[in-house]
């Protein structure tokens, strides 16, 4: 007799106080492999009587952990990096295996991460306060900066292992105990990374993995002992993270979603800015906060401009991201690929030229992928324009002037990222100076900051006065405290100091 039933799959657990934890809710979500369609495991969805007693465990750690010395937890962070480091590929391959993403942008976002650990390990010189002895006669004055306490992060499948770094790496640094709570679609990630903090020496309960859904989301943004939350994802969740964790007294900062433009100036080296452009807009099928969604073709540059996208496209292959050779994977669920391709539709309906559609390329039949697509003559009230799409769907838009796509993209409101191609080092001083975005790129298709600065866009795609991770994330995860210090004169004291009194 045959066997028809389902084969059986693993139940992605929960991190708490250092070891893997069951699920006790009775709920669980599928995680698939994009590549194939296939449910390929089930991660338990936490209630809120599960994510209290996890919250619980880190204020414990937390009590423990910001008594430790700084060249303690330096070494911790070392620890963990040359860890992190040593088993690149292997995390590479989980992060492949649930989201989709090739091998080589998998790698490149635990570099990205690495690099926030790495500043994280100068946690003695960036926590140093500052002293002004005699401030008054006989008085000293001197800041410090204390941790919080617990402080979560709530992150994005498309970093599943990037983002997390962002948030984790400065938090713990500061003596902060981190709860994580990942995205449902892609969690193995974040237990792989909770492994490597317990190896590197990290006590238990310093770092938690929490899975769930809205459910385990409310239930940290209502916890009481939960000082801060960290967030990336769409504007609509997160102006939703904000709004409730703010009302309950905590600090937030609350990334949200992108629609970043590149200026194309007639000037421009035509095949740097295509080749840029290409790769930021198709590379991670288009999901990523920072990809480009929108070219802005000024005057003359736009047939070429146009034509040099479209001659690139047929040389990149898609495919799983595990095939060597691949260039872009597939999207992470088959109703975000459906949803994706609706916008295509869309905006063919709504006078968008398609110059490349994307459902027509060849592409495996199974799992969920779609081709590259370029639609060129798109206007700002289509809704290729306005929606941030988080696809592998570029919209060319064609202006006459500089100030008219300046113009434009300061009309946007998200302004997460933006970028200009152009030889004329004037131009870009004046985008640069009054374009209304917060990460600016000179012939750089995707502007992301490295550690040692901050990460954060303006308008609608920040809520909260941070930015992520670099100074900015240290004085997010700390509080400022200043001392004012004055003690008796020796000379008057009648406490025996061992020593004559002297003036």
């Amino acid at each position: 007799m045959t066997n028809t039933s389902a084969p059986t799959t693993s139940t992605i657990e929960h991190w708490i106080s250092g070891a893997r934890v069951p699920g006790s809710s009775g709920r669980t979500a599928p995680v698939h492999d994009p590549a194939t369609g296939q449910v390929t495991s089930h991660v338990a969805l936490a209630s809120a009587a599960e994510v209290d007693a996890a919250v619980k465990t880190a204020v414990a750690a937390a009590e423990e952990w910001r008594s430790a010395s700084l060249s303690r937890r330096a070494a911790v962070l070392f620890s963990f990096r040359e860890l992190l480091h040593a088993r690149t590929g292997e995390l590479a391959a989980i992060i492949t295996s649930e989201h989709g993403k090739v091998l080589a942008d998998a790698a490149g976002e635990i570099a990205r991460g690495l690099e926030n650990v790495e500043f994280a390990t100068g946690v003695p010189q960036l926590l140093k306060g500052g002293f002004s002895e005699q401030a008054s006669a006989g008085v000293d004055v001197y800041s410090l900066r204390q941790p919080l306490g617990v402080v979560a992060g709530i992150t994005p499948f498309n970093f599943p292992a990037m983002v997390p770094l962002w948030m984790c790496a400065n938090a713990i640094a500061c003596g902060n105990a981190f709860v994580l709570k990942p995205s449902e679609k892609d969690p193995s990630a974040s237990l792989f990374i909770a492994e490597l903090w317990k190896e590197a020496g990290l006590p238990d309960g310093v770092f938690t993995v929490i899975h769930g859904d809205k459910e385990a989301v409310d239930a940290l943004l209502d916890h009481e002992d939960v000082a801060a939350i960290s967030f990336v994802g769409s504007t609509p969740i997160a102006k939703y993270i904000y709004e409730r964790g703010t009302a309950n007294g905590k600090r937030v900062q609350a990334l949200g979603g992108a629609k970043n433009h590149a200026l194309v100036l007639p000037d421009a080296d035509l095949d740097l800015a295509a080749d840029a452009i290409v790769s930021a807009a198709y590379g991670a099928a288009g999901e990523r906060c920072m990809a480009l969604s929108v070219a802005v073709a000024v005057g003359e540059v736009a047939d070429g401009l146009v034509s040099a996208i479209r001659d690139r496209l047929p040389s990149l292959t898609v495919g799983a991201g595990s095939e060597p050779g691949t260039d872009m994977g597939p999207l992470i669920t088959r109703e975000h690929r459906d949803r994706v391709a609706g916008y295509i539709g869309a905006g063919a309906d709504a006078g968008a030229k398609v110059v490349v559609d994307g459902r027509e390329q060849d592409v495996p039949q199974d799992g969920f992928f779609l081709g590259m697509t370029l639609l060129d003559e798109v206007t700002p009230e289509m809704t290729v324009y306005t929606d941030e799409i988080f696809g592998p769907v570029l919209s060319v838009v064609r202006v006459s002037t500089f100030d008219e796509g300046l113009a434009l993209i300061n009309s946007n409101q998200y302004a997460n990222g933006t970028a200009i191609f152009t030889r004329d080092g004037g131009a870009a001083r004046k985008f640069k100076n009054e374009v209304e975005v917060g990460m600016v790129g000179i012939n750089v298709p995707i502007p992301v900051p490295v550690a040692y600065y901050s990460f954060g866009g303006w308008k609608d795609s920040l809520f909260g006065d941070t930015h992520m991770y670099g100074p900015e994330g240290i004085n997010f995860y700390t509080r400022g405290k200043v001392v004012t210090e004055r003690w008796p004169d020796p000379a008057t004291s009648t406490v025996d100091l061992g020593f004559p009194r002297t003036r």
